[in-house]
């Protein structure tokens, strides 16, 4: 009994939008698309940076609240003890 063979399914890669300048293209070119992708990386870092913030001020506050409770244990060492 012969079968015959099913063709083997190609999975399709998903392609990532890149952009590419060809290499004919100005300097011009060139340095106009790097100063693009540039201005959006650099976007991008600034609202990590922002974010991030955020927590380091909250960091901060509970910090600046230990200090008076490290003093106040070391007043009652030095002095009530």
């Amino acid at each position: 009994m012969a079968t015959q063979k099913e063709p083997a399914k190609k999975v399709a890669k998903k392609k990532v939008a890149k952009k590419k300048v060809a290499r004919k293209s100005s300097p011009n070119q060139r340095m106009d698309v790097h100063e693009a992708e540039c201005a959006l990386r650099y976007k991008r870092i600034e609202e990590l940076l922002g974010e991030s913030n955020d927590k380091f001020n909250k960091l901060e506050k509970i910090v600046w609240g230990v200090y008076p409770f490290v003093i106040l244990l070391y007043a009652v060492e030095k002095f009530g003890g």
